[in-house]
């Protein structure tokens, strides 16, 4: 799930791809952990009821399941003694991609499905006072517009100047569309892309000169303001969400039995109220972050448990019992903040003893989401640096030139030359701050970004301009490639 040098990581197929391969390299090394005991990697699947690969919009789950085929198919598989698959046949793999999606219904004429994500994108589908609703955007207060000019919580968004970065010792202005990087080769006046590594020509024309990613963020998560209103879906409240049956969604309890999120009896405040109290929408305290982390627990918790308890019916010679089991809250809050990877082991017999438990392993390594934490903060010109946004240093709190970069963008990646030959380089050649990165002493305590920044306004102007250009150029599902892509064309 590493997307730092794959350039396929967001297309579907190349992201089965990779989960498969991170569940095979999980059961191969779980083997050679457990290889003197005699458990084999078949083996251990049998007390792995689950693997959840959680990612930006969704989650996958693998886990065993009943291959089901027509009756066309299944026959000609029947007369194939050679054929992988059999109808009825057992097997482990990937089940269909769960949207974080919940379903809300107000009366008669207002019935949508709104899925979430790891940030505060969503996007709508149904029926909204009785018209069709197809639409997604950004959630984001504090926005006022002015001709052409986009301001964000008193903070002037304008254009940047042309993105530069490394590949090896070259230096090449690029454009980010779409999840995608795009390289201009000013000697072949050309432009490329890395594609795994290798280089393939003829990939624009594209516009030189300032980029405006960052605008577009908050421009158009303005306009999604305007629509959301029209469609008169501000005024949802939990108590409107309901599950495919219509019924009313159940609380969350935690794992001593304490109700963490009740759906049913939160009539009192509106989901998607863009200002409440005094907190923004975007904000981690606002109403609609608490709830869109319980919708993505409760999708994540229900899908999950119907998984274990389904494997219970499977003949696997296993004499236990699988239940899901309740996790930490400290658990729970980096799943719903990060690309993460939950695996389950039980029933495994280990020196007298019944093993159960489960893992959850996060990823910093992707380009799938941009959180708040993704945004580092260098010096121009630079020191050699790059710095937390929380930094002590007093250049960083109140310094003038200062410039937001993608945290991925300082990890270390490779290219492949016209010879073949692998070679390793960095993005972006600064060096983490000593005392602000790596040992994480000179840093304040921050709960709220957003609260932070309000008194430091160069340091935010850096910060808000690279959280919206990189959120804009990450992959969105909903968007049409072409239609966007046509944006930055000349």
């Amino acid at each position: 799930m590493n997307t730092a040098n794959s350039s396929t990581s967001d297309l579907v197929n190349s992201k089965i791809r990779d989960i498969e391969a991170a569940a095979n390299s999980f059961f191969t090394t779980l083997a050679t952990d457990f290889n003197m005991a005699g458990y084999n990697s078949e083996v251990l699947k049998e007390y792995v009821p689950a693997l959840v690969f959680t990612m930006y919009d969704g989650f996958y789950i693998y886990s065993p399941f009943e291959n089901t085929l027509d009756e066309e198919t299944a026959n000609n598989l029947a007369n194939n003694p050679s054929a992988e698959y059999h109808a009825d046949e057992q097997i482990t793999g990937l089940k269909p991609y769960i949207f974080y999606s919940c379903r809300y219904k107000k009366g008669s004429n207002t019935d949508v499905v709104i899925t979430y994500s790891l940030d505060n994108y969503i996007t709508i589908q149904g029926i909204a006072n009785g018209k069709y609703v197809n639409d997604a955007g950004y959630l984001i207060n504090g926005i006022t517009e002015n001709g052409s000019t986009i301001t964000y919580r008193g903070v002037t968004i304008e254009p940047e100047g042309q993105l530069q970065e490394y590949i090896g010792d070259d230096l090449y202005s690029y454009i980010k569309i779409n999840g995608a990087k795009y390289y201009y080769d000013a000697s072949q006046n050309d432009w490329f892309q890395l594609f795994n590594g290798e280089r393939l020509y003829n990939q624009g024309p594209f516009k030189l000169g300032d980029n405006d990613m960052a605008y577009r963020y908050y421009k158009e998560a303005a306009d999604f303001r305007t629509r959301l209103v029209g469609y008169g879906l501000d005024d949802l409240t939990p108590a409107n969400a309901v599950d495919s049956n219509g019924n009313p969604l159940q609380g969350i309890t935690d794992e001593d039995g304490n109700t963490v999120y009740d759906f049913v009896n939160n009539t009192n405040y509106k989901i998607f109220a863009y200002e409440e109290n005094g907190i923004s929408i975007e904000e981690p305290n606002s109403n609609f972050n608490s709830h869109r982390m319980a919708v993505i627990r409760y999708v994540i918790e229900s899908n999950l448990s119907v998984a274990l308890a389904n494997y219970n019916h499977y003949d696997s010679g296993l004499k236990y019992n699988f239940r899901m089991p309740k996790l930490a809250e400290e658990d729970w809050d980096n799943i719903l903040n990060n690309v993460s990877v939950i695996s389950f082991l039980q029933g495994l017999s280990i020196g007298g003893k019944i093993y159960n438990g489960y893992s959850v392993i996060n990823n910093n390594s992707n380009e799938e989401v941009v959180t708040e934490n993704s945004i580092y903060i260098v010096k121009t010109p630079s020191d050699g640096y790059f710095h937390r946004v929380t930094s002590t240093e007093s250049d960083i709190i109140s310094g003038t030139n200062l410039k937001g970069i993608l945290s991925n963008d300082f990890a270390k990646k490779n290219y492949t030359d016209t010879s073949g030959d692998i070679h390793y380089y960095h993005p972006q050649t600064e060096l983490g701050c000593y005392t602000c990165y790596i040992m994480q002493t000179n840093n304040h305590v921050v709960d709220n970004i957003y609260e932070y920044l309000d008194d430091k306004p160069a340091l935010a102007k850096a910060y808000y301009t690279a959280l919206g250009r990189e959120r804009y150029s990450t992959y969105k599902v909903f968007r049409n490639p072409t239609e966007h892509k046509a944006l930055f064309i000349p």
